[in-house]
């Protein structure tokens, strides 16, 4: 036996050392963990919003409209891919112009979408862990206030978490 360890040189050793690292990296894996996530149950729905600001578009409709449409993104949590999400609602924050009148009355008029920057709030479900520190999607937690991206086919948004709801 002590014969065969004085055979091994170094370059055996370093392989011995870098599929060892291989393997750790499989066992703890994010895409492991949450399957072993999910088999054991402590993966649930939860209900996220997300509002982005200053969202800048030549036809802010369509921009939504095609959101609606394609009914699931990626999300990006702290620089960090998340996975994809399915989307629920689009709704249209933007709020209009409001104009005092000399008789002291309101008139309300909506905004041109090429003079103002839209506000739009995407509402959207995943599948999460939750931890008593909070919840965690894809190996991220996720809490409101934190900056995410949001990509979907013809665009990628910045916004703020405004809401987590466990279902």
């Amino acid at each position: 036996m002590l014969h065969r360890l004085r055979s091994l040189s170094p370059i055996d050793a370093v392989a011995g050392v870098v599929a060892l690292a291989a393997l750790a990296g499989v066992i703890w894996s994010p895409k492991l963990s949450n399957a072993v996530a999910k088999a054991t149950g402590a993966v649930k729905p939860v209900q996220v919003s997300v509002d982005v600001h200053r969202l800048y578009s030549a036809d802010p409709e369509q921009l939504l409209n095609s959101a609606r449409e394609e009914a699931g993104l990626n999300i990006v949590i702290r620089n960090q891919p998340a996975g994809r999400v399915t989307l629920v609602s689009v709704d249209d924050l933007t709020n209009p112009l409001t104009a005092v009148q000399p008789d002291g009355s309101v008139v309300l008029a909506d905004a041109p979408s090429t003079a103002l920057p839209r506000h739009a709030r995407f509402v959207m479900e995943a599948q999460a862990e939750i931890k008593p520190s909070g919840v965690v999607i894809g190996g991220t937690k996720l809490k409101v206030g934190v900056p995410v991206e949001l990509e979907g086919r013809l665009y990628r948004l910045n916004g703020v978490v405004s809401g987590v709801m466990p279902l």
